[in-house]
C-alpha cells in the first residue's frame, strides 16, 4: 500500500534522540510535516527502555567533545522539559567513589573534566563525607555530584513526540513498521516498510543498534560496523534497600570502554546495580542465551570486533564470569558496599549498548553525526545520548535546516 502524503521529513527510529529530533524539527519548523517510523509497537523500545535512566552530569567526557557540550546542554533541557510536562525525575546527585589509591589519579582527572565541562556543584569529599551521603559505603574518597538526577527516559520519549504532534497535525508517528529498502523517486524517496510505502523529501535516520545497516540501506559507504554490548542489572531486595539512597558510582577504569558497575535508585523506587559489558549473540537481545545467527556472524566476521577482544582480553573473561556468577557479581558490588549479602540482590532486566566499532577495535567514543544531500544519520550515539538527546535534537534540527535548505 502507497500512502499518498508527500512529508517533508521521515525520521527513521523511535528512540529518545529520534523522538527529540521530532520534537525539536516540529517546535522550530511547524509547518514541516513529520513522519516518524518505529519498527517496534511501542517508543523507546531498545536503548532508551532499557537504560539504567541516569541524568548524567557531564563529568566523564573530553572537555570540548560533542558528548562533553551536548551533554550539560541536554541535561539542563531535559529537567526543564521534565518539569514543564511532568515526567518522572528526581536531580538527586550521586557520589563517585574511590576504594584504592590506583584510582585517585583518575578520579582527580575526571573532576578536572568537570570543571572544564561546566558541571555545576562538584566537589572532592573525604571519606566520612562519603559515609554522610551514603552510610552503608566504604572508600577512600570521592566526588559529590549534585546535579546527577534520575529519569522516566520511555515517558520522556513519549511526551516529546506527543507534544512535537500536537504542534502539527499532518504529522504523525507510525508503529510497528520495519524500514526494509529505500527508493529514489522524482527527487524525492520512497521509504519501503513492511506494510506499506511512505513518501518523503528527507530523511533521518536514528537507528541506534541498527545504524550501520539503516546507512547501508541509504547508501551511505560506512567502514565501520555497529557491535552490541549487553549489561545485565542485579536489584536491591527490600530488605536492602536501605543500604542505598541515591547513586552510587565507581571511579571508572580508563582502560575499559564502559562507566563499570553502579548502584542507581530509580523513579519507580526500584534500585539497580550494574551493569556489566559483555559481547551480545543478538543486537536487540536482551536474555543471556539470545542469539541471531545474520548479528554474530555480522560481528564475528568483523577485524574491528577482535581487535576491540584482544585489547580487553582481561576485562572482558571478568565480564563474562560475572554475567553467569550471581557470587562474582556480588563481590564486585561488595568493593563499594562491603555489607552486601547474597540475599540482598536479584537478578533483574539486561540492556545493549550500540559500539560504533573502527576496523582498529577504536570503539568511537564521541557523537557521531553525519549528513548526504537528502539525509542525516546518528551513527554513534552512545551514553550519554538520552541525557543529550534534546541537545542533539536541537542539533541535528540545525543542520537539517542549513543542509536541506528549510528555511
Amino acid at each position: 500500500m502507497e500512502n499518498s502524503t508527500l512529508y517533508d521529513i521521515a525520521i527513521i527510529g523511535g528512540g529518545i534522540v529520534g523522538a527529540a529530533t521530532l520534537y525539536k524539527l516540529q517546535t522550530r519548523n511547524p509547518d514541516l510535516k513529520i513522519i516518524l517510523i518505529e519498527k517496534e509497537d511501542h517508543l523507546a523500545a531498545h536503548q532508551t527502555g532499557h537504560n539504567s535512566g541516569v541524568i548524567h552530569s557531564g563529568l566523564y567526557y573530553k572537555p570540548g567533545s560533542l558528548k562533553a557540550k551536548n551533554c550539560v546542554k541536554g541535561r539542563h533541557e531535559l529537567v526543564a522539559f521534565a518539569k514543564e510536562y511532568g515526567v518522572d525525575h528526581d536531580v538527586c546527585g550521586k557520589v563517585v567513589v574511590a576504594t584504592k589509591e590506583s584510582e585517585l589519579p583518575f578520579m582527580n582527572k575526571i573532576f578536572e573534566n568537570g570543571i572544564a565541562n561546566n558541571t555545576e556543584g562538584i566537589e572532592m569529599i573525604s571519606a566520612a563525607q562519603i559515609k554522610e551521603i551514603e552510610p552503608h559505603v566504604v572508600g577512600i574518597g570521592g566526588i559529590w555530584v549534585p546535579c546527577t538526577g534520575i529519569i522516566d527516559f520511555v515517558g520522556a520519549t513519549n511526551k516529546m513526540a506527543e507534544v512535537a504532534l500536537a504542534k502539527q497535525s499532518a504529522s504523525k508517528v507510525v508503529l510497528g513498521e520495519e524500514v526494509i529498502a529505500i527508493e529514489d523517486k522524482d527527487g524525492n524517496h520512497v521509504i519501503i516498510t513492511d506494510k506499506q510505502k511512505i513518501n518523503t523529501r528527507k530523511m533521518i535516520f536514528c537507528a541506534g543498534l541498527q545504524a550501520d545497516r539503516m546507512a547501508k540501506k541509504d547508501g551511505v559507504k560506512l567502514k565501520e560496523k555497529v557491535v552490541g554490548f549487553r549489561g545485565d542489572y542485579y536489584e536491591l531486595t527490600d530488605q536492602a534497600k536501605h543500604k542505598v539512597k541515591n547513586l552510587i558510582y565507581p571511579v571508572p577504569n580508563p582502560d575499559f570502554p564502559f562507566l563499570g558497575v553502579h548502584f542507581t535508585r530509580m523513579t519507580d523506587g526500584e534500585i539497580e546495580c550494574g551493569p556489566n559489558a559483555v559481547f551480545t549473540f543478538k543486537r536487540e537481545g536482551y536474555g543471556k542465551t539470545d542469539f541471531s545467527m545474520k548479528d554474530t556472524c555480522s560481528a564475528l566476521s568483523y577485524g574491528g570486533t577482535w581487535k576491540l577482544f584482544f585489547g580487553n582480553m582481561k576485562f572482558g573473561i571478568n565480564e563474562y564470569r560475572r554475567a553467569f556468577s550471581k557470587r562474582l557479581f556480588l563481590k564486585t558490588l561488595q568493593t563499594m558496599i562491603p555489607d552486601l549479602t547474597m540475599e540482598d540482590i536479584k537478578p533483574g532486566r539486561s540492556g545493549v549498548r550500540a559500539l560504533l566499532l573502527s576496523k582498529d577495535g577504536d570503539t568511537r567514543d564521541d557523537f557521531r553525526i553525519e549528513h548526504t544531500d537528502n539525509s542525516i544519520h546518528v551513527l554513534n550515539a552512545p551514553s550519554p545520548a538520552a541525557t543529550a538527546s534534546l541537545a542533539i535534537g536541537e542539533y541535528i534540527a540545525e543542520m537539517a535546516e542549513e543542509k536541506f535548505q528549510l528555511k
